[in-house]
């Protein structure tokens, strides 16, 4: 039997990039989501999010976006916001332990894909993905060029 490596594989199924201030969250999520076959990028705020993404030498190609809404300088829905408007196409879902119904509708009306309540369900958090990233295959959009989304994030 041929030894497959593990992260080749799981970028086949779709790489998500997690952004939450909580740490817990961040393992409770990269863990569910390593084991199902996913690669997942850590940033634990928006700062550090464009910090890691700009780092690269090449765009990181992204399937999903998870994002909490309440963080330290650069919060979620400012983040969220940068990224719809610079890569629309790329599935975004809003993480929040505050439930607001308002912000909810405001969200999936910028084109937030899905709203989850922390803390979640393992099996919600694996449907959401997997829809997720269905919802993006085939797109040519999915690399980011994260210089200009720093540039619209600093104006």
């Amino acid at each position: 039997m041929e030894w497959q490596d593990p992260v080749a594989e799981s970028v086949k199924l779709g790489r998500v990039l997690v952004v939450d201030d909580v740490a817990v969250v961040r393992k409770f999520i990269r863990t569910t989501l390593g084991a199902a076959g996913y690669d997942v990028v850590e940033a634990e705020d928006g700062e550090q999010a464009l910090r890691i993404l700009q780092g690269m030498a090449d765009p990181l190609p992204v399937d999903a976006i998870f994002s909490d809404l309440r963080m330290p300088q650069i919060n979620g829905a400012e983040l969220i916001a940068c990224f719809r408007r610079q890569y629309p196409a790329i599935p975004i879902v809003a993480l929040t332990a505050y439930p607001d119904v308002e912000l909810a509708v405001s969200l999936m009306r910028q084109g937030v894909m899905d709203f989850l309540v922390k803390p979640v369900l393992q099996d919600e958090l694996l449907s959401v993905v997997k829809r997720a990233v269905e919802q993006n295959a085939g797109r040519s959009d999915r690399s980011i060029s994260y210089k200009n989304l720093r540039r619209e994030v600093e104006t």
